[in-house]
Order: structure tokens, then sequence, then C-alpha cells
């Protein structure tokens, strides 16, 4: 967790707060490890923000600022090192000169949510002073002991953040693999109560997140209900559901429905709704 004391003019809802949770980790590494590492790391951050649905990603590149710990040649150094990470990874920067962190230059990685807003989420930094104020050492293949660097990184940034821009690209419409509740199972009728439940039970046993409506209202109203939540999946059932062992399935957005059987149901709405990793390891074993 992180707290900043921002001036109150500058809160914005949840996507500038005062106390937030970041996803910051630090790798300490020899300095001819510089680019690999961030290499790597840009390229996991890359793959991530695809999967939440961002492909235009944009980089600035934050060089000393006036007010800075750590001598010049120490600053030659660490930006140097960034700009070959920066070409090594294919990366097109924009320079924003003097908006480094006090102890390095750093990456900033922006995205512009949907109405045209620029924001700052991954971060990575490359540190030589910080080390040394830790008088950190690591004992090198040559036998003496060689001061490391820290890389600072963070991928998604601040969490609520995130979420934030997150909701507002989908207008709240998530992905079935994002979306609170995956999945509502809604009765027809009271009689059908227990067959709801025993539908319901089977989504979460396969690991989706569903819920069941067996309140005392007509079916149209719950659909126009869930729909507005933005449910991805509505499955109605009755009477002939029940003895027919189907279910009738609304997707978001569709007028259509369509009867199936509840399994197949189950294995179809499952797989449409795993996450990207786990959805292309799946199409990898099934090749």
């Amino acid at each position: 967790s992180c707290h900043r004391n921002e001036p109150s003019g500058a809160l914005h809802g949840i996507m500038r707060v005062r106390a937030f949770t970041q996803d910051d980790a630090h790798i300490f590494c020899t300095e001819d490890q510089i680019t690999s590492e961030s290499v790597i790391f840009c390229e996991l951050l890359q793959s991530i923000y695809a999967d939440f649905g961002f492909e235009d990603i944009r980089v600035k590149f934050s060089d000393r600022p006036e007010v800075r710990a750590g001598e010049d040649d120490v600053w030659d150094r660490a930006e140097s090192a960034l700009t070959d990470a920066c070409d090594a990874a294919e990366l097109e920067t924009v320079l924003n000169p003097g908006e480094g962190a006090f102890y390095g230059p750093k990456l900033e990685f922006v995205l512009r949510d949907a109405i045209g807003r620029d924001w700052q989420c991954g971060t990575l930094q490359v540190d030589f002073v910080l080390p040394d104020r830790l008088d950190a050492e690591y004992v090198a293949e040559d036998g003496n002991r060689h001061r490391p660097v820290m890389l600072h990184r963070a991928i998604l940034g601040s969490l609520e953040r995130w979420i934030g821009i997150i909701i507002e690209q989908y207008s709240g419409r998530m992905p079935p693999w994002l979306a609170p509740t995956q999945v509502v199972v809604a009765s027809i009728t009271d009689s059908a109560n227990g067959y709801a439940e025993q539908v319901t039970e089977a989504f979460r046993a396969a690991g989706m997140r569903a819920s069941s409506d067996l309140r005392n209202e007509k079916i149209s109203y719950k659909v126009r209900e869930h729909s507005v939540m933005k449910v991805p999946y509505i499955l109605a059932v009755g009477g002939r559901e029940e003895e027919a062992g189907t279910v009738a399935l609304r997707r978001l957005g569709s007028n259509e429905q369509q009867v199936i059987p509840m399994q197949e149901a189950l294995a179809m709405l499952r797989g449409e709704s795993l996450p990207p990793d786990l959805a292309r390891r799946a199409a990898m074993a099934a090749e």
C-alpha cells in the first residue's frame, strides 16, 4: 500500500487517491543484466495489457530531474542502460524531460481511457543509487563483491486506477472472464427453484462465478434487471427445462434465446469465460 498527501483538488474518484495499492516489485541484477531484465518486463507488461484489451500503449522516457541523488556519471550509465533496453525491446518512446525519480530514470507506460484521458500505469526505473545506500552486495564470478543495480517495476501501477480504467474502457460490460458475476440462473416458476439451484451449483463447481435468482418475479423482469447489471450470461429455467435437463441461454446484448442441454451450456460458457492465459493453454493442449 502507498500513501501520498495529494492536494484535495488533484483527487479524482478512484483514479487518483491518497491511499492506493500498487503491484510494485524490485529486481536486483548486474549492470550487464539491465537490458535482458527490462526486455522480459516489457514483454510481460505488453502481454498483460493485451489480455485486458489494451494494444495502444505509449511510453514516456523520463530522464534526470534537477533535484536528484547520485553523480552525473552514474546517471549517464543509468540513462544509457535504459535507452539500450528500449532499443532491445523495440519500444518507441517520447522524452519526458526532468521527470525521472530522484534515484534514476524511468519508463512510464501510459494508457488512454475511453473518454480520451491519459493515465500512467506501469513503470520501470533503473536505480544505481539506492543499492549503494543499502550497502547491497553480491559475490560475482570473479569472487569479489560488487554493487547490484535495482530495477523498480510495476505493471498495473495503482490497482484502484487500473480498475477505474477497466470499468470505463468497457462501460461496465466486462468480458466474461472479468465479470464479477458471469452467470445468473433465473427460475421461471417457483417449482423450478430447485433445478435453478442445481444448475447454479454445477456452474460454481466448474469454477464459474454464478448466482441464482429465485424471486417471485416475471422472467422478463429478471432478464431485464440482470442485463442492466451487465451479466454476460442469463440462464432461464422452468418446468420444461427441468424435465429435459436443458437451460434457455440468453447472452448479454442479444435478444435471441438458445435452449441447449445444461452440460453443453456449462462446457461452452466455461470455455468462453477462461482468462486469456488459460484460454491460450487450452488451445495449445487441443492442438
